[in-house]
């Protein structure tokens, strides 16, 4: 596509959609943030969902927070923690000057509380794992809390950084009860709870209190006085409103917008290099045809990744060469090293030495079975167009792909059947050893472990991993589960998406985080002018 009808379709599309846009009241000092997708609540401990993490880390805060390098954990609430020899009791030390949103000062019984919340089964939260094997968490003054673990766990610290770990208010807990987080929310983070009008508007304002903002900010107090958050789904109104000037911020610009924007006078346009957002395809592996090591070999062989890319994410996605994205943390290079290269000549021969025979409708066959699959993914504004890429690059070298997206109402419930053969998945993470056990422990069948990948090496050398009390020990073995997976081909790595921030010209100080998809993490530094 050429720069000039680029640039002619984007402006006839805010042409198009500028009147319908609702009306936003650009407000002395409120910032409009833009987004797709709204959450289903805000309780941090009830929804997986990024939408909900964006909102609940401005308003909660962690023990803990992750610097823009997605590797280093600095203070938040804990201004120190010490770690016992033996990798199994954390004990934190508070900050002594916090407040929530209603005034009270918080304490280590509000810590302890909110921890015990989200990683007590009783609590049937689907991230208390998360939390790691734990023994009981507790306060032994107002201003300590002690964190005990069955056996040790690596990733702790980076799963405290992460929005299921929120301290909240008991009180506001127990008033509100299942609608916590649907009509309420008490916590210590930089904003507070205004209203919620789903599928529409999230709006916050300045916790009045806050002073204690993570060090990785220049700021440790809110500079704006109310945030709004505007679900607006369809991608070119939500370029509209920007250029429009109805909002003040967005990181879902679409990928095809990113080039005009910037030379936007007034606007400007920042990538998150460090985020780490990854889009794959996974195999059941004992399914029929997918179960055939060749086929899932020869599938990573003949996907051009390069022109899904190019074509797809409009050069702004990075196509994915290894099974992890090389800027987590214990990613391992060689396994990136055995990573199948683009060759469908290659794949093909692969297939003919397998057994699977071209047939006379240009379909493999062996022993009687097609060499076709069915694929499921969510219907959103990039799975229909990789599939069909995927499809073409399969159907050159005999191989039959079927698909099937869902809208997410829908498609979240299909995925955790059985009824496909191979699924499309994008996620955020933190570390090599957090997605490793997310998708690969045999304990997380059948989801979000979807591949059935049920392998004793892979169970004891995760085990070694999260349970390591040094880093030689922990990167061996998340290497090793790394090379292990990448030979057996169970994943196609295909994009790692990019986060990119637009900001209006009323915007200053802002600048893209990422951690769990939250673009704005805390939302401090920003100031809007006047």
């Amino acid at each position: 596509m050429s720069k000039a009808l680029k640039s002619m379709l984007i402006a006839g599309a805010a042409a198009l959609t500028i009147g319908s846009l609702p009306a936003v009241a650009q407000q002395a000092n409120t910032l409009t943030v833009l987004r797709v997708i709204d959450a289903d609540k805000y309780d941090p401990i009830r929804s997986t969902a990024t939408a909900a993490a964006e909102i609940v880390y401005m308003l909660a805060d962690t023990l803990v927070s992750i610097d823009f390098d997605m590797q280093t954990i600095k203070p938040l609430l804990a201004k120190s923690w010490e770690v016992s020899e033996d990798g199994k009791t954390y004990t934190f030390k508070l900050r002594e000057d916090v407040k929530f949103c209603d005034g009270r000062p918080m304490k280590a019984e509000d810590v302890v509380y909110s921890l015990k919340r989200w990683t007590d089964p009783a609590s049937k939260s689907p991230v208390s794992f998360r939390g790691g094997p734990v023994k009981d968490i507790k306060a032994t003054d107002d201003y300590t809390v002690v964190y005990e673990l069955k056996e040790p766990y690596a990733d702790l610290l980076f799963q405290l950084g992460l929005s299921f770990a929120s301290v909240v208010d008991k009180a506001s807990v127990e008033q509100l009860g299942e609608n916590f987080g649907v009509q309420g929310f008490n916590a210590t983070g930089p904003y507070c709870w205004v209203s919620w009008t789903p599928r529409q508007d999230f709006v916050m304002k300045k916790n009045p209190h806050y002073t204690w903002g993570p060090e990785i900010y220049k700021d440790p107090k809110p500079q704006v006085e109310q945030i709004v958050w505007r679900v607006i789904p369809e991608q070119n109104t939500l370029m509209a409103a920007m250029q429009a000037k109805q909002a003040d911020a967005t990181y879902y610009m679409p990928y095809i917008a990113i080039d005009t924007i910037s030379r936007i006078p007034g606007m400007k346009v920042q990538q998150q290099k460090n985020y780490i957002y990854d889009a794959f395809m996974g195999f059941k592996v004992d399914k029929p045809v997918v179960k055939d090591e060749a086929i899932r070999r020869a599938v990573n062989m003949a996907t051009n990744k390069d022109a899904i890319a190019k074509a797809v994410y409009f050069g702004k996605g990075a196509p994915m060469q290894s099974l992890l994205n090389p800027t987590v943390l214990d990613f391992d290079p060689k396994s990136a090293s055995m990573m199948p290269k683009f060759d469908p000549a290659a794949a093909a021969k692969l297939l003919d030495e397998a057994g699977w025979k071209v047939g006379s409708d240009g379909v493999r066959e062996k022993d009687g079975q097609k060499a076709t699959f069915t694929v499921y993914g969510l219907r959103n504004a990039v799975n229909p167009r990789i599939s069909e890429a995927m499809q073409a690059d399969l159907r050159k070298i005999g191989i039959d792909m079927k698909i099937q997206l869902w809208d997410a109402t829908v498609g979240w419930g299909k995925l955790a059947t059985q009824e496909f053969d191979a699924f499309y998945m994008s996620y955020p993470y933190v570390t090599a050893n957090e997605a490793l056990n997310l998708y690969f422990r045999s304990t997380q069948t059948p989801t979000p472990n979807r591949m059935n990948w049920k392998n004793e090496k892979t169970d004891q050398l995760l085990a070694t991993a999260t349970t390591a009390t040094d880093d030689a020990t922990r990167k061996g073995a998340n290497a090793a589960v790394q090379q292990q997976l990448t030979e057996a081909s169970v994943w196609v790595p295909l994009v790692s998406e990019p986060m990119w921030l637009v900001t209006g010209e009323r915007v200053e100080g802002a600048r893209p985080h990422g951690v769990y998809g939250a673009g704005l993490y805390k939302g401090l530094d920003i100031k809007l002018k006047r």
